[in-house]
């Protein structure tokens, strides 16, 4: 397993001998993403958000002068409409929320309301620190902002209502960028690294680390911010989907335990 951040040597030091020795009962659970089908993806699109919804794909964009919220034709990459969020501000993550998209931005403290058919911009809403990703659970937003908290939000005032501290192994997880629910669990992008955690939203303790190395490989997409980011699950059918900032890739992908090292 290869890191890109020092910031991240706790996870890696926790998780490392998981793959090396017999699971225990406090064991991470260590997966590989394994690409089931590959579509293509905007290169330029630096991806801050990512999620299905009644089977459409959506995404946000971030970067100066050309952050946006946008809808894709998943099959051709095609994007179907957009719309850009204002300079200088610099887009984050969004979730759906009815017949809504809620968008954030980064150091602004500013989020946008968009008609989820028109991406017309119909408000929006504001909230302390820096924003970073957004999902929800049905009830409410689940919020990241680049530290070891997951706010979850009321929706309609956006209000945080509680927060949660998430660790692995007894230690503070930070970083926590992209997030998507997925039975149940907050599934999560980790800045700089190729690694996405699988977070239990009762206890904020992680429960499963997923190897994304083999679809950055796949995708060859190499500078310095060009790493996985952008989770969505797509309920009804069952698939899953990652990709990452400026990939020319987005994968459908499954999920396979990691081989263990034999002695």
């Amino acid at each position: 397993m290869r890191l890109r951040s020092l910031l991240l040597l706790p996870l890696l030091l926790a998780v490392a001998p998981l793959t090396a020795q017999p699971a225990a009962p406090t064991a991470i659970r260590v997966e590989v993403a394994q690409i089931v089908k590959r579509y293509p993806h905007d290169p330029r699109a630096f991806t801050e958000g990512l999620f299905i919804d009644r089977g459409e794909l959506f995404e946000s964009t971030g970067e100066l002068g050309r952050s946006s919220v946008r809808q894709v034709d998943l099959a051709s990459g095609k994007v179907l409409r957009s719309a850009q969020i204002p300079p200088p501000q610099f887009g984050e993550g969004i979730v759906p929320w009815q017949g809504q998209i809620l968008s954030l931005t980064w150091r602004d403290k500013v989020g946008y309301r968009w008609n989820r058919k028109t991406l017309k911009k119909l408000g929006s809403f504001t909230y302390e620190g820096e924003g970073w990703s957004l999902t929800s659970n049905g009830r409410e937003l689940v919020m990241s902002d680049g530290t070891d908290t997951l706010r979850f939000i009321d929706p309609t005032k956006f209000t945080v209502k509680r927060t949660l501290k998430v660790t692995v192994q007894g230690k503070p997880l930070r970083m926590i960028n992209e997030l998507e629910w997925v039975d149940g669990l907050v599934y999560a992008n980790i800045w700089m690294t190729d690694f996405a955690v699988k977070i239990d939203p009762v206890s904020g303790k992680v429960v499963g680390l997923i190897d994304l190395s083999a679809l950055h490989q796949a995708a060859g997409a190499f500078g310095q911010d060009q790493v996985a980011n952008g989770i969505a699950w797509d309920a009804k059918a069952r698939k899953l989907y990652f990709t990452g900032k400026e990939w020319p890739a987005l994968f459908e992908v499954k999920l396979v335990p990691a081989p263990t090292t034999q002695k």
